[in-house]
């Protein structure tokens, strides 16, 4: 036990702070090499910022934006932020000068953190709606605007800063039910809302992920941060986690140089969404498809190895005998070749979350040893409720809940959580947060489940998202667009069908495939829009949806498809930024189209 009493992860950074000093915390890329910092140097940044905040007169409880990508300086400023007793409202680095205006008006910002030049500008631009913000501070160094002091700057004023004990002091105040944190949710529907969590939200549930992991995990850990650390999933297992555990986290430059950045830092732990896995699993596909004859053999060969490899991995099996060897030939073959071509050969565990990972990109890594562990969560519970375990690892499960969370599922099916990692509310938003809990106290998810005699939870879709057939019928539309993106020319993909006769589906094809398909074809084009309006493309697009929907009951078979020319993007509008579909975006933009496969209704 440290000097402080470790009810906040404030006083649980200053613990490790004071007992790992000269260990490298963090590390970022500058000017081509990957730079560490110390313990002991981010401390000394955090106490200094946190110093600044209090010479401008920040109080308990008071809200401070921070909006910015990835980096080292968003640790800074979260810890200085917490430290003192004052609540970080992230806003997500790609939200638009809007979205970032509602997220810092509705919780009353006095602050506000931005990462670049260009999170001021959008921030600028709607300044005048802020009267609450009185402060900008820009992290980038570079900066020469008049609007925004440097971080550089303002942790100078923090370290001549007089009344340096009061740092301490606000530490030691800190409640564990006092609001550490505001998360607008992304909102599929409507505004977002505030997600309050407490600083005994985020401990409880960081030391409950450590009861189960600590067996796993170490100080060795090397930790690629590249999911959004606005979100709740990156925030609780990509920064706070590794604080507990002593382990490095190393910034990913960005997400289009992900790849790039897997291979040089080669982690061993990384946390990321089920879109990263799909596209791995589909680039891997894409290429096998270009192979020889004699490669694709081999390829084959070691992917039937791998299937075979599941049950010895999923329950912790020693291999034997003969499957021993073949293993081990496939694994010298391709495995080891695969894995470190991507930056994966010194990955022990790989976290999913956010979304449902289909079950057969979580086949192709785990028989290969690449261990991918699905849990469950939302935001509104700091985020972990469930999780599977190495070596009792259920496909298609997001695994048991975590010590302290207890799950039911109520009449109609709905997933119910009960837990020190459930919310205190939304902000200013007393309705709604009466509206999400049931009368004896559990937090309704939205989300559609059930739960196996072992105690593993499944997810079988959303409230909000199913389908009713203008027939009475019910589906889930979710699962069937997971089993339609293992095709490999299939990018992404919305289902619809509500009070209509049968189902359609909007698709856009992973172009990348779909044209050096068209290239073996002798299919002549000239842009993308005219490549999916070529008859060989819509029956192979047909093809792959009768394939992959083939298991599926009558009423959920896709009827009709059309085919777009362009990756739905959270800049476009119909992606939130943890990347989940926004149906209603989908429904209300493409119209025109949906009702074009409806043609007698």
């Amino acid at each position: 036990m440290g000097k402080y009493k470790e009810n906040s992860m404030a006083a649980i950074f200053q613990n490790q702070a004071e007992k790992l000093k000269g260990k490298a915390c963090v590390a970022y890329k500058k000017d081509g090499a990957y730079k560490d910092i110390s313990w002991e140097e981010m401390n000394r940044m955090v106490k200094n910022l946190a110093c600044y905040l209090l010479s401008l007169g920040i109080k308990k409880g008071d809200r401070i934006g921070l909006f910015s990508p990835n980096r080292y300086e968003w640790w800074v400023a979260d810890l200085a932020i917490i430290s003192i007793g004052a609540v970080n409202v992230p806003v997500y680095s790609t939200n638009s000068p809007e979205e970032t205006e509602y997220v810092l008006h509705n919780s009353e910002s006095k602050l506000c953190f931005v990462g670049t030049e260009d999170h001021l500008q959008r921030v600028l631009k709607v300044k005048k709606k802020l009267s609450k913000v009185k402060n900008i501070v820009i992290f980038d160094e570079k900066s020469k605007s008049k609007n925004a002091l440097t971080l550089a700057e303002v942790m100078k004023k923090g370290g001549a800063y007089k009344k340096q004990g009061d740092f301490e002091k606000r530490i030691k105040e800190i409640k564990p039910s006092d609001l550490a944190t505001i998360i607008y949710t992304s909102g599929t529907t409507g505004n977002p809302k505030g997600v309050m969590l407490t600083h005994d939200n985020f401990c409880s549930n960081v030391k409950n992920i450590h009861t189960i992991f600590n067996r796993y995990f170490n100080d060795s850990e090397i930790f690629l941060s590249f999911l959004p650390l606005s979100h709740s999933l990156e925030r609780t297992s990509g920064l706070y986690y590794p604080i507990v555990i002593g382990a490095k986290v190393v910034f990913a430059e960005d997400v289009s140089t992900l790849m790039e950045n897997f291979v040089e830092v080669r982690p061993t732990v990384v946390i990321s969404v089920p879109r990263i896995y799909e596209k791995i699993h589909a680039g891997i596909f894409g290429k096998v498809a270009e192979a020889s004859a004699i490669k694709k053999a081999i390829f084959s060969f070691a992917m039937k190895t791998a299937a075979k490899n599941l049950p010895y991995i999923c329950k912790g099996k020693k291999r034997s005998g003969l499957f021993a060897i073949r293993y081990n030939l496939a694994d010298k073959l391709v495995y080891s070749k695969l894995k470190a071509k991507l930056g994966l050969d010194r990955l022990k565990y790989a976290v999913s979350g956010g979304g449902p990972l289909s079950v057969s990109d979580a086949e192709f890594f785990l028989g290969m040893e690449v261990i991918i562990l699905e849990g469950f969560g939302l935001t509104e519970t700091t985020p972990v409720t469930n999780a599977n375990i190495p070596g009792n690892i259920k496909l298609g499960s997001v695994g048991p809940a975590i010590p302290q969370t207890d799950i039911k599922i109520s009449d109609d099916g709905e997933i119910l959580i009960k837990g020190p990692q459930v919310m205190k509310g939304y902000f200013k938003n007393p309705k709604a947060t009466k509206e999400v809990f049931t009368k004896d106290g559990f937090f309704k998810t939205g989300d559609i489940g059930v739960i196996d005699s072992d105690g593993f939870l499944s997810i079988t879709g959303r409230i909000k998202d199913i389908i009713v057939t203008s027939g009475g019928k019910n589906i889930s539309p979710q699962n069937i667009e997971n089993s339609l993106k293992e095709s490999r020319f299939i990018e992404q993909v919305a289902i619809l069908g509500d009070r209509r006769k049968y189902l359609t589906a909007l698709v856009v094809p992973s172009f990348d495939d779909l044209k050096k398909w068209a290239g073996k074809e002798n299919i002549t084009y000239t842009d993308n829009g005219d490549l999916i309006t070529q008859n060989e493309v819509k029956k192979l697009i047909q093809s792959e949806l009768d394939r992959h929907t083939a298991q599926y009951s009558r009423v959920e078979q896709i009827k009709r498809f059309t085919l777009l020319d362009a990756e739905w993007t959270q800049g476009t509008g119909e992606l939130t930024p943890s990347l989940k579909v926004k149906r209603k975006v989908i429904e209300q933009k493409y119209q025109k189209l949906i009702d074009s496969m409806y043609p007698a209704e």
